[in-house]
């Protein structure tokens, strides 16, 4: 193994996953609520935070394809890999300049920031082959996801202290303990960015001519999956279901915090909780992989998402911080594993020589997918007037993924990714 690339490319998760705990997940959602939407509704803050995150996800899902390609043709990644990581870099201090009622910048600077983070992953990612050697990879891939659970937690943790004991910090109260926090992420994904800048070299692109602009190069790649896909029904039928629970996840995960908010639990309870859930969700990805071996990848992915539903119900109940707090653990216990779980079962049902260009297609459409979970709980919120509404809308996406998984045969997909013949042996480049 190369060790150094290795570890350069590694820290980079680690540095970069604080924008999804501090920013995406625990405590902007709470500052967006408290102080940028302040004057607002408190309706409508959960709604126009909903929003927010569906356009960010939308644009992402867009760009998408086009970054897909520009990674595969230029010796860029890396150029590119920075202009995304600065402007979310950029956005997540920018956001420290958030007054009361400025709910617009802030939600602006959340869409350009989620645009910087999710951007430059796909770089990120494509550098994985070349940090890695084949035996290695799977290894190296899952210590890239290990370090972004440890680096986004540990800094998670420094700002809550930074939020409930400002005054060690010496910094008069809590509100500049939160904008601090902000500018904490920018900073710290900085500096572990620059192991990858100064240690990774990119490797010279060979061979690599492209006859059309990367625009058409991405698009004409995710047509050509989808004239493919009626090949797979099982695929196909799973992906379905996929795009529905995983979208039931996502908003889980973009709306918990602010809802938890507008039932007036307080701000170091809401991210104390989260930051269990960050360290919880470790053990029990592993816990889920070993189930799966036990009871089958699909059962054990339908208990994880019968535990969403069972949370998703009581959720609608909650009153209290203790309730948050359980419900936190709960989630913990099946984030990872079925996001892990969900995965796998793809792979199988994919063409041995197809993976990349199926698991891009997997990463777009599911982006695409993500959009509509918060735009539903925002909308149902700002119909009803009620977070509480707005959560239990969710049961529409785990209940239809649920009965759609039920008539997956996993088996007879694997069994059709074997038996599939490319007629025209297309040649695919990795996406």
């Amino acid at each position: 193994m190369k060790k150094k690339p290795v570890l350069s490319w590694m820290f980079y998760d680690f540095g970069n996953s604080a924008f999804a705990t501090t920013m995406m997940a625990a405590v902007l959602p709470v500052f967006y609520y408290d102080v940028a939407a302040k004057g607002v509704k408190e309706s409508l803050a959960i709604s126009y935070w909903g929003y927010s995150q569906s356009i960010a996800v939308l644009i992402v899902a867009i760009l998408a394809p086009f970054l897909g390609a520009i990674s595969d043709f230029s010796a860029a990644k890396k150029k590119f890999l920075m202009f995304f990581a600065f402007m979310g870099m950029t956005a997540s201090i920018l956001m420290a300049f958030v007054g009361e009622g400025d709910y617009l910048f802030a939600s602006v600077l959340l869409i350009l920031g989620t645009i910087g983070f999710s951007g430059g992953n796909i770089f990120y990612d494509a550098f994985l082959p070349e940090v890695a050697d084949e035996e290695e990879i799977d290894k190296v891939s899952a210590g890239g996801y290990a370090f972004g659970y440890i680096g986004g937690g540990v800094l998670l943790a420094i700002n809550l202290m930074m939020i409930m004991k400002p005054e060690w910090f010496g910094l008069p109260n809590g509100l500049i303990g939160t904008k601090l926090s902000f500018v904490s992420v920018g900073v710290w994904w900085l500096i572990f960015s620059i192991p990858l800048m100064k240690n990774i070299k990119e490797e010279k692109k060979v061979n690599q001519k492209r006859d059309s602009s990367y625009m058409k190069i991405g698009f004409k790649r995710v047509s050509s999956t989808i004239k493919e896909l009626p090949n797979f029904k099982q695929l196909l039928l799973f992906l379905f279901a996929f795009w529905l629970f995983n979208d039931g996840i996502s908003t889980i995960i973009k709306m918990a915090t602010i809802y938890g908010r507008d039932l007036g639990i307080g701000t170091t309870d809401l991210i104390t909780a989260l930051l269990i859930t960050q360290f919880v969700g470790i053990p029990f990805a592993f816990f889920f992989g070993w189930l799966a071996g036990k009871i089958t990848a699909k059962r054990a992915l339908m208990l994880a998402l019968f535990i969403y539903l069972i949370i998703v119900i009581l959720g609608y109940f909650m009153t209290s911080a203790l309730h948050f707090y359980i419900l936190a653990v709960c989630v913990g216990f099946v984030q990872g594993g079925a996001q892990s779980l969900s995965r796998s079962i793809f792979g199988r049902m994919v063409p041995e020589d197809r993976h990349a260009e199926f698991f891009g297609f997997y990463g777009i459409s599911s982006k695409f997918a993500a959009m509509f979970g918060p735009f539903v709980a925002a909308l149902v919120v700002q119909m009803t007037g009620s977070g509480r509404y707005g959560i239990l809308s969710l049961i529409v996406f785990f209940l239809a993924g649920m009965i759609l998984l039920k008539f997956v045969d996993i088996e007879k997909g694997v069994e059709d990714a074997k038996n599939f013949t490319d007629p025209e042996q297309k040649t695919i480049i990795r996406t």
